[in-house]
C-alpha cells in the first residue's frame, strides 16, 4: 500500500515539474513576442511620420503656376462716315469729303507673370530610436540602465519626445538581436555594448 502511494506521489511530482517548465516557456516567449511588437510599433510610427514629411516635400515640388490670363480682344474700330462739308456760300462748289481719322489700335495688356512656388528644401531624416539607443550603449563604459538612457536621449533630443517605456521595449530588442546585453544587480536591470568579436584561433595562426 505505500509502495503505490509513493509511486503516486512521485508521478505527480513529476508532471509539476513539467507544468512548471512549460509556464516558464511560455512566459518567456510571451515576452519575446511582447518585445518584438513593441519594436515594430515604434518603427512603424517612425516610417508613418517619413510618410507625412515625403507627402508635404512632394505637393511643394508638385505644385503647378497658374495658367496666364489670356488678353482680351481689341475692339474692332467703328467705320465713320465721310461727312461732305457743303460750303453754302458758293454752291457752285465740289463738296469736299472730310477725311476720316484712322482710329488709335487699342493697347494690347501684357500678361501677368505668376511666380512658381519655390519648392522646400528637404528636411534630413533622423536616425531611428533603435540606432540612437545603440550607439549610445556604444559610447558608454559602464551599464546603464533604461532610465539613464531615456534621459540622456530625451536631452540630446528634446523634439523626438521619447519615454522611457520605449526606450526599455527598443533596448529589449536590441538584446534579442544580439546588439546589446543585459545584466542584473539585485532588482535593477543594466545594458551595455556587445563585446567585440574575438579573432577565431585558426585566422590567427594562418595570420602567423
Amino acid at each position: 500500500m505505500s509502495d503505490t502511494v509513493a509511486t503516486k506521489n512521485g508521478v505527480t511530482t513529476q508532471y509539476l515539474a513539467r507544468v512548471a517548465d512549460d509556464l516558464e516557456q511560455n512566459l518567456k516567449e510571451q515576452e519575446r513576442l511582447g518585445t518584438e511588437i513593441a519594436v515594430l510599433q515604434s518603427q512603424l510610427a517612425e516610417l508613418e511620420a517619413d510618410r507625412t514629411v515625403l507627402v508635404s516635400l512632394q505637393e511643394a515640388l508638385g505644385a503647378t503656376s497658374a495658367p496666364a490670363t489670356s488678353a482680351p480682344a481689341a475692339p474692332e474700330p467703328e467705320s465713320s462716315p465721310a461727312a461732305t462739308v457743303v460750303d453754302k456760300k458758293d454752291t457752285a462748289a465740289p463738296a469736299k469729303k472730310a477725311r476720316a481719322k484712322k482710329p488709335a489700335a487699342a493697347p494690347v495688356p501684357k500678361a501677368r507673370k505668376t511666380k512658381t512656388a519655390a519648392a522646400k528644401p528637404a528636411e534630413p531624416r533622423q536616425p531611428s530610436l533603435v540606432t540612437l539607443a545603440r550607439d549610445f550603449l556604444t559610447s558608454q563604459t559602464e551599464p546603464r540602465s533604461a532610465a539613464e538612457i531615456a534621459d540622456a536621449l530625451a536631452q540630446e533630443h528634446p523634439d523626438r519626445g521619447i519615454k522611457k517605456t520605449v526606450v526599455r521595449t527598443t533596448l529589449e530588442g536590441l538584446v534579442a538581436k544580439n546588439q546589446a546585453q543585459r545584466s542584473k544587480q539585485g532588482s535593477s536591470v543594466f545594458y551595455t555594448a556587445p563585446d567585440p568579436a574575438e579573432p577565431s584561433a585558426d585566422s590567427s595562426e594562418s595570420s602567423e
